[in-house]
């Protein structure tokens, strides 16, 4: 299940992942509130904490989020992969050189950092 992270900054288009995702969490929670975000602020600031197993996704879920790159390719600003998991992390910062925009990985601990540097592309002083 996909829900929005509410206590995200404005131009921060903020999703949990939990359970399984589904094709129709990204058509009824995912896609909307992007678009509303990029046609806001004309790029796309996105943050998706992942607090589920990959193997949940469903294969519709991963082509609606391959979709969603795709679409809004021009207008990603910055994106955070919030995880533990380490093979996710790497991933995300390998795939930040080929795709526009900054890519980052956070461990979970760190959401609030997270939040923060997709507002404004800092990090949080320790």
């Amino acid at each position: 299940m996909i829900t929005i992270i509410s206590e995200a900054p404005e131009n921060v288009a903020a999703f949990s992942a939990t359970g399984d995702v589904t094709r129709e969490d990204f058509e009824n929670f995912v896609l909307p509130h992007v678009q509303k975000k990029v046609n806001e602020y004309n790029e796309l600031n996105y943050l998706l904490y992942l607090d589920t197993d990959l193997d949940k996704f469903t294969m519709g879920a991963w082509l609606q989020d391959a979709i969603l790159g795709l679409k809004n390719l021009t207008q990603w600003n910055r994106a955070a992969i919030v995880t533990d998991k380490e093979g996710v992390q790497n991933f995300t910062d390998i795939f930040s050189v080929v795709m526009p925009g900054e890519f980052k990985s956070f461990p979970k601990g760190n959401l609030y950092n997270a939040l923060y540097w997709c507002k404004n592309g800092n990090e949080v002083e320790a």
